[in-house]
């Protein structure tokens, strides 16, 4: 008799993990793996396939490893109902063969594969060896993602026209950063050691070539072929991509009708705040325009990186031992300038798996120099600390004690996205927005995640803008009508405006889990507040939510709950 036995579902997570790196070296990258950072992965049908197969065998093993002795425990279960749950919804965009039409402004595999050198080791000449031979791997991994897409064609499955266009031009940059001809793979390599300079500079220039001719296959053969293709998904494509990035099938009318009532609901303190900037302004975007001409500003590119640096440090020094419980590593995150060419929201990058490379948070500055003070500081508590970066460099620290999985590549959007606009309203909760200056700008902050449910389920379904709305009642949402409404009630500029919208049309499903995380994450808390009741303490509540890894929202609120 055999005395051998079958893995339990967290080494089923954790086997998994090892073997989607193999097949993806970016994801590898971002853990941290020294031995992805010379390669790229494999972005046509064939490399597809190859992951989704992964997906299905590790579904199997799953099967059996839920049958084991010891499977039942917390952690485990855990483990198994997220793995189950993220592959499942994986495999069901890949059937659908959304990999076909992965066109837009982030997120597609061109993007992957220009901002994992950002992120890529380049501390010694051994490692920008690897970065010369991850530079010679971009044509392949381009004309990979070209094969995808020219398979697409074949099939009729069109991406939409806008975020089409919207590459386009991002590729043109990538490929010409400043109008001088050089693109930014040239601009990236240039900062390499000179025993190396020969083979990086050809390297370099072989990527910039292949980034030209995607750029014109895409703007002469793939743009024309799909013109007047629809910018909009439908229920059945919505609804897969809303399950993928949210971890549970939502009643999509009922969050629509929840992002409304969130929109009436901070309109009326917006109106509040604003009277006390600009008594008598007509709207809460008036005395938003005012800040941006008379409010707090930031000049400066390097200043303003170093001022949301303070800004992270500040609110450690005043959250640790207070209301979080800190590790030493967890404590340091970086605040970077994001490279040119992407889209324009802020973003963040987490640690290592080792820490040695730390989190970091990303500004876009879209060309500017001078930045109002009230749309940094709630974002940067949601894109660095308490936000993005307590979340998700928790989950690496005691990953463990969870699985590697739940710590790193199994990340449910909503759960994370949640978190960050959770970590703003805390710092509400807290007093931290002193004045306001910076509670409008927060309050236009959460009205930016409220509109985003608003158009991104509205536009995508084609549904009604409901009676009692002052905007173009009766109607129903258009992509145009949906750019219209969100620059009404952003004080965002027109190009980031435009960015967004293009950006629902790229990922559908995603935006709206900003505010649907953020309710769960709420509804979690107050369970467990009502539980405890005078016993509840909120610093333990914390860290132990934080240290639970990665959720979707069929499981979030339960786990919150139980805390």
């Amino acid at each position: 008799m055999s005395n051998i036995t079958s893995p339990l579902p967290r080494e089923v997570a954790d086997a998994y993990v090892d073997e989607l790196i193999a097949l993806d070296p970016v994801t590898g990258t971002f853990l941290g793996v020294k031995e992805s950072s010379s390669r790229l992965p494999d972005t046509s049908p064939a490399g597809q396939e190859a992951v989704a197969e992964l997906l299905r065998t590790t579904l199997a093993r799953l099967d059996e490893a839920e049958r084991q002795p010891g499977a039942d425990s917390d952690a485990e279960r855990r483990c198994a109902r997220l793995l189950r749950e993220r592959l499942t919804a994986e495999l069901a965009v890949h059937d659908a063969e959304e990999g076909l039409r992965a066109v837009g402004n982030l997120s597609t595999p061109p993007h992957s594969i220009r901002e994992v050198f950002a992120i890529t080791p380049a501390d010694t000449e051994e490692d920008w060896a690897a970065i010369a031979e991850r530079l010679r791997a971009v044509p392949a991994a381009l004309a990979g993602y070209r094969e995808s897409l020219a398979l697409g064609l074949e099939r009729k499955l069109y991406a939409a026209p806008r975020p089409t266009a919207t590459f386009v031009g991002q590729l043109t940059e990538w490929a010409d950063t400043d109008g001088t001809g050089r693109g930014w793979f040239e601009d990236f390599a240039s900062a390499g050691p000179d025993a190396l300079r020969p083979e990086l500079d050809g390297a370099a220039r072989a990527a910039t070539a292949a980034v030209v001719e995607l750029r014109d296959w895409m703007r002469d053969v793939y743009a024309p072929t799909i013109e007047g293709a629809p910018e909009v998904v439908g229920r059945e494509r919505y609804a897969r991509f809303a399950r993928y990035f949210n971890g549970t099938d939502l009643d999509l009318d009922e969050a629509y009708a929840y992002g409304w009532s969130e929109y009436h609901r901070l309109l009326a303190e917006m109106k509040a705040e604003a009277e006390k900037i600009l008594p008598g302004a007509a709207t809460p975007w008036v005395a938003l325009a005012h800040l941006d001409e008379h409010g707090r500003h930031i000049e400066g590119v390097d200043e303003v990186r170093d001022w949301l640096q303070k800004l992270m440090d500040e609110a450690i020094e005043a959250l640790d031992g207070t209301h979080f419980e800190l590790a030493e590593r967890v404590r340091r995150v970086e605040s970077r300038i994001a490279p040119p060419g992407g889209a324009a929201a802020p973003y963040y990058t987490s640690p290592s798996e080792d820490f040695s490379r730390p989190g970091r948070t990303w500004l876009p500055t879209m060309g500017l120099t001078r930045f109002p003070v009230y749309d940094l500081v709630s974002t940067w508590y949601h894109e660095g600390v308490p936000g993005h970066h307590l979340q998700l460099a928790q989950w690496v620290h005691v990953a463990e004690d969870l699985s590697r999985y739940q710590a790193t590549v199994g990340m449910v959007s909503a759960n994370a996205e949640g978190w960050a606009l959770y970590a703003e309203r805390l710092m509400d909760e807290l007093g931290f927005l002193r004045d306001a200056e910076e509670r409008l700008g927060y309050l236009d902050a959460q009205m930016m995640r409220a509109a985003r449910v608003i158009v991104d389920i509205g536009m995508h379904l084609e549904l009604e803008i409901p009676a009692d709305s002052p905007f173009h009642p009766g109607e129903r949402w258009t992509p145009e009508l949906a750019q219209e409404f969100f620059g009404a009630h952003s004080s965002r500029p027109a190009d980031f405006v435009e960015s967004e919208l293009t950006r629902y049309l790229t990922i559908p499903g995603q935006a709206i889990g900003y505010k649907l995380g953020e309710r769960a994450w709420l509804l979690g808390r107050e369970k467990a507040r009502e539980r405890h009741g005078d016993a509840f303490d909120a610093k333990a509540w914390h860290m132990a939510a934080l240290s639970q890894g990665s959720l979707g929202l069929d499981d979030l609120v339960d786990e919150l709950s139980r805390l």
